[in-house]
């Protein structure tokens, strides 16, 4: 191999199997969180040995886009997978300051896997971009419309279909790798089952990355939303924004007869009619009451007067119509549905 050949062999190897062991044991691991300082330690440790790999590799040239993938030796095959573990690892890292950051890097390392994957003829699939979407106009408002959500739509059935067969996929080389696993470690596997390990293993982390970009793309459309949100909120300098009291949960109903009847079942939670919550909220002074129309401005026209009471009328049209509407609907839930059709009695 080209690697044992250039004296690096050994160090590259043992850094590698490090690397990817203490992935491993924060993938599997025992403990109930990643966040515990004993996890991250082993995923400092397991960047660091991957990353010096890495570099290694590259000094090393090990891989280069125009050859082809039976030129290189099936030792080798495995230092392919270096950029892969980088992304899994890095996921693993906990620092919600830096979460963007991080997922920013593990896209990157998986995206370089895929595409020298891509570039070895190693899996059939289409390489995702290399930026997450969004990036270039990550200010602006939500591109596309109708036509867009038609796509999307499209898309996401497509890539449900394209999940389910990973899945089926992802399940037969996690057993074929499995019965192939013991021969390999121990060295009782020839050339040809080492290299198909190999390739197994490669086949099945290409699946892995393009699930992980995924779900990268979409955490980081939730971060940066929730980061323009931030800035758009805060309120400006100078001024302290009136406290509400938090809403203590409560079930909404219609009318005094059914708070009744909801009371007894829920001893637990307030019940409140809807006038009611309106009330309270009002008095927080949460919702406005009518106070703008009532009063009106100096200096306003008759005309303009007539047209505030005119719309005023036609709410109150409105409102009239609600409560018809509203009296009807609590009509129909206390007399069922054929109540006085007498005919068919049977």
């Amino acid at each position: 191999s080209m690697a044992e050949g250039a004296g690096a062999g050994p160090r590259l190897a043992e850094l590698l199997a490090a690397g990817r062991r203490l992935w491993e044991e924060v993938e599997t691991g025992a403990e109930p969180s990643s966040g515990t300082p004993a996890v991250q330690d082993k995923v400092r440790q397991g960047l660091d040995a991957l990353q010096r790999a890495a570099a290694m590799v590259a000094q090393l040239d090990l891989f280069s886009e125009n050859e082809e993938l039976e030129e290189i030796a099936s030792a080798d095959l495995k230092y392919l997978l270096l950029p892969a573990l980088l992304g899994a690892l890095t996921l693993k890292q906990v620092n919600l300051s830096r979460r963007l950051e991080h997922l920013e890097s593990a896209r990157a390392h998986f995206w370089r896997f895929l595409k020298v994957c891509r570039s070895y003829g190693l899996g059939s699939f289409h390489l995702p971009p290399a930026s997450p979407p969004g990036e270039e106009d990550a200010g602006s408002p939500s591109p596309g419309g109708p036509a867009a959500a038609q796509r999307s739509l499209v898309a996401m059935a497509s890539s449900r279909q394209a999940k389910i067969e990973r899945y089926k996929q992802k399940k037969e080389l996690e057993n074929r790798l499995a019965s192939m696993r013991t021969s390999v470690e121990s060295g009782q596997a020839d050339e040809d089952q080492i290299r198909e390990f190999y390739i197994l293993q490669i086949q099945k982390w290409i699946n892995t990355s393009l699930e992980e970009i995924e779900s990268i793309d979409q955490e980081m459309v939730i971060l940066r939303s929730r980061g323009t949100a931030k800035q758009s909120s805060a309120p400006p300098h100078g001024t302290s924004r009136q406290v509400r009291a938090p809403l203590k949960p409560f079930i909404l109903t219609r009318d005094a007869a059914q708070a009744k009847v909801f009371g007894a079942g829920y001893p637990g939670l307030p019940t409140m009619t809807v006038d009611d919550w309106y009330e309270q909220r009002r008095r927080q002074g949460v919702v406005s009451g009518q106070s703008a129309h009532q009063r009106t401005p100096a200096g306003i026209t008759d005309e303009e007067l007539q047209k505030q009471q005119q719309e005023k009328k036609e709410e109150e049209d409105d409102e009239e119509a609600l409560q018809k509407a509203r009296n009807w609907d609590d009509w129909k839930d206390t007399h069922p549905r054929g109540y006085g059709n007498r005919q068919n009695v049977g």
